[in-house]
This record gives C-alpha cells, sequence and structure tokens, in this order.
C-alpha cells in the first residue's frame, strides 16, 4: 500500500513536534542528574588537594580509593540496569539518586584511610547503573537517527560538570574552610551531595517509564513514537534480542574493549587535571578551579559538534577515531611541553576529543543488540569500560609515587588507545541503515519547510 507525499510530509511534521516534546520534557531533566552525579564521582579531585594531607594519603592510596568507586560500579551496573529494564526507570533512578547522594555526604566525614575506601566503593554500588540506565532508557524515546544528539545532550552534562563543578568545588573548599570546625573538601563533598538526593525523589514526578505510559503524550503522539522507533530498529537487519545470546556475542566485548581505551583518556582527564594544573604554577585552589574548567569547556563543545555530525552522517566510527586519535597526541604533547599556556590549550584539545567521542560511541550498541539484550549489552559494555576508571586513576598515583610525573601512564593509554581503535575499525559495519534514514528524513524535512 503506497503512502502519499501529502501524508508523509504531514507524518514527518507530527513527528518531529513529538520529539521535540519529548526532548523538552525528558533531556533537561537527565541532564541535570548528572551534571551532579559527575559533579559527586569526580569532585574528589579537588578534595584531594585538601583531605591528601588531613588523612596522610599518599598519591597510590588516593589513587586506589578514586578507582574503588569503579569497582563497585562495575560489579552492580548490570544488574541495576537489568532492574530497570524489568521494573522501569522512575525506581531504578530515584534509588540510584537518593543512596549515591547520601554516600557522598557521608565522604565528607570520613577520619580514616580506610573508611575513605569503604565509602568510594559503595559510592559505586549506589551509581552502578544510572549513566547506561539513562542511555537505555532514551533509546525508549528516540529512534536510531536521533540517539547521537539525545546521548550528546545527556553526556554533554559530564563536561559542564567539570565547568561548573571545578570553580564551585574550588570556591567552596577556599571560603568555607574553618566553618563550624570543618575543613574545606569536607564541606565541599557534603553540599554538593545534597541536589542528587532532591533530584532522586522529583524523578518519580519527572518521568514517565516509557511513551506507552506517558500522560504528557495523548493516543496518537505515543502511536507515532512506537512505530517510529520499531521502524529504526528493525533498519539494522539481524540483531541478538536474548540477554543470553548477547552475553555470547564477541561484539559485546570488543566493544567493551573499545569503550575502555576511549575510558581511559576521559577519567586520566577528570582524576587528575586538578593535579595537572596545579603543577603548571603556583596557583591558589579558585585559580586552579577556573583553569580547570577551561578543558571541560572544549569537552561540551566537542561533545555537541560530534553528536550532530555523526548522527548526519551516520558515520560513528570516523568520528571516534578522529577525535580520540587527536585528543591523544595532545595529551602526550603535554609531557613535552613546558609552557603553561600551550599546556592548558593542549588539555583542552585532549579533553575536547576524548569527551565528545563518547555521543558517536553509544549509538553502535543498539545496533547490533536489541530488546532485553540491549539492556545487558550496554551494562557490560558499559562496565568493561568503566574499569578504566579504576586503573587510570590508581596506575596514575602509583607512577606518581615512583617517577614523579604520569608520563608513563598517558604512554600506556596511547596504547591501549591505539588498540582500542583497531578493534572499532574492524567490527562489522551497522551504520549504513542509519545514513539511508537520515538523507530520507532530511529530504522530507526540506520539503517541509519549503511549503
Amino acid at each position: 500500500m503506497s503512502t502519499s507525499p501529502s501524508s508523509t510530509t504531514e507524518r514527518t511534521r507530527e513527528l518531529s513536534a513529538v520529539y521535540k516534546k519529548v526532548a523538552f520534557r525528558i533531556i533537561p531533566f537527565l541532564f541535570l542528574c548528572f551534571v551532579v552525579a559527575f559533579i559527586d564521582r569526580v569532585n574528589i579531585g579537588f578534595a584531594k588537594l585538601q583531605m591528601q594531607d588531613d588523612l596522610e594519603l599518599s598519591a597510590a592510596a588516593y589513587g586506589l580509593g578514586a578507582g574503588l568507586f569503579f569497582v563497585g560500579y562495575v560489579i552492580f551496573e548490570l544488574p541495576s540496569n537489568l532492574g530497570l529494564e524489568k521494573w522501569g526507570a522512575r525506581k531504578t533512578l530515584m534509588r540510584i539518586m537518593v543512596l549515591w547522594g547520601l554516600t557522598s555526604g557521608a565522604t565528607a566525614f570520613v577520619t580514616e584511610e580506610w573508611q575513605f575506601y569503604v565509602l568510594r566503593f559503595f559510592l559505586g554500588v549506589f551509581e552502578a547503573g544510572f549513566a547506561p540506565g539513562v542511555i537505555l532508557y532514551l533509546t525508549y524515546w528516540f529512534s536510531p537517527r536521533l540517539r547521537g544528539k539525545a546521548f550528546g545532550y545527556f553526556l554533554s552534562a559530564s563536561a559542564v560538570a567539570g565547568i561548573i563543578g571545578s570553580p564551585l568545588s574550588g570556591w567552596i573548599m577556599e571560603r568555607a574552610d574553618g566553618a563550624m570546625n570543618m575543613d574545606g573538601w569536607r564541606w565541599m563533598l557534603l553540599i554538593e551531595a545534597a541536589p542528587a538526593v532532591i533530584l532522586g525523589f522529583l524523578v518519580l514526578v519527572v518521568l514517565s517509564d516509557r511513551p506507552g505510559s506517558a500522560k504528557w503524550l495523548n493516543e496518537r503522539e505515543r502511536a507515532l513514537l512506537a512505530e517510529d522507533i520499531s521502524e529504526g530498529d528493525s533498519a539494522h537487519g539481524d540483531k541478538q534480542h536474548s540477554l543470553l545470546g548477547a552475553l555470547k556475542q564477541p561484539y559485546v566485548y570488543l566493544l567493551g574493549f573499545v569503550y575502555l581505551s576511549i575510558q581511559f583518556g576521559v577519567y586520566l582527564i577528570s582524576f587528575w587535571l586538578p593535579t595537572i594544573v596545579a603543577g603548571l604554577g603556583d596557583f591558589g585552589t579558585s585559580a586552579i578551579g577556573l583553569i580547570a574548567m577551561l578543558p571541560f569547556i572544549g569537552a561540551f563543545v566537542g561533545m555537541l559538534v560530534i553528536a550532530y555530525s555523526s548522527d548526519r552522517t551516520g558515520a560513528y566510527r570516523r568520528h571516534i577515531v578522529i577525535a580520540t586519535a587527536i585528543a591523544m597526541v595532545a595529551l602526550l604533547a603535554t609531557t613535552v611541553i613546558d609552557d603553561p599556556v600551550i599546556s592548558v590549550i593542549l588539555l583542552v584539545i585532549a579533553a575536547t576529543g576524548f569527551f565528545g567521542s563518547l555521543p558517536a560511541f553509544w549509538p553502535l550498541p543498539p545496533m547490533y543488540f536489541s530488546g532485553f539484550a540491549v539492556a545487558g549489552a550496554i551494562a557490560l559494555i558499559n562496565s568493561i569500560g568503566t574499569t578504566a576508571g579504576f586503573f587510570a586513576p590508581y596506575a596514575a598515583g602509583w607512577v606518581t609515587d615512583a617517577t614523579g610525573n604520569i608520563d608513563g601512564v598517558l604512554w600506556g593509554g596511547a596504547v591501549i588507545l591505539t588498540l582500542g581503535l583497531t578493534v572499532l575499525v574492524m567490527l562489522p559495519r551497522r551504520e549504513a541503515a542509519v545514513r539511508v534514514e537520515n538523507s530520507e528524513v532530511g529530504r522530507e524535512n526540506s520539503e517541509v519547510a519549503s511549503k
């Protein structure tokens, strides 16, 4: 049965309006939640500037504590994502946010090294599943041709967290130091934990589990979404649908290794940026925060630009390879450059490339998996990649204690990234359907605009 051009044009117009409605409803709120999550995850990098002396931590001990977050995160990530698929996003995300907020705040009261380790581990346990859970959640609401941009808007919150969190953390630590006989780093952890608990309870009010249960969409809008997303998902050919089948597929582990190679650079920047900046000159805590903000501004721009470009062309892996290769070269260049201004510029380039590649990566897993399998695949891929969050800061701390710098870790990261990108370009290609779909939608949108 043929479809008339006028009906196709009208459907395109309706779909565009529905997707805008969905985007404005859920993405700003999820964006804000991830800003808070990422600040609570990496603000320990700023706390280190004071807490390391207070708790008498070595660089290796700090790196271990920072990395233990990811041990708990990896262990509980797959169960959390499967729970979201089974019990819904609202209950799952509310539980995650409230518990991680309480745990992050409790870190402000540690007095012993072992307490620091325990709370960092449980912070990872409670936050496990948030980012991959939201990525899975967005696949319920957006067609494959729009997921790069949707993921990009959400994931760019990690860069905004750096833009906001760096100067904010430095300012709180400096201004609140000594208030009520508490150190500045303790106040910083306590104050920055509170929004997670508040937003956790708001999840129940703002979000709907799936389009079919969204009372803020009418029946026609729900039907259009379901049809468009189903058509987009089926365009990629054969996929693995069962969880057990997905876990037997080599693609999930290969994509996990690719993600690990990218995340190695992301977490080196996230956890060691304040320390790297402090080593460039004699700066106060607030000044370090302002300078450390600059790479995250680049990261934010990179995520949005690469998300838009990769969605428009469908060339996701090409964007990943180019962005991360340039980022790694820039990061390595900081080991031989002594000029502070040039070093900061190189850090901006590195953050732009590593963070910017993330929105181009996450549209790939749904091209290989669907149904219950995609929930497990996304969680497992993220778990494998997130182990870089343990090894990168711990290795950096250990090497710093041994050599006085982290240059050896950066060169090791370059080797890992090279292997990861080699694996990526060898994977079977599934992006063709997205390119075709995007070109057809682009023509339809042009027709709508011309009328």
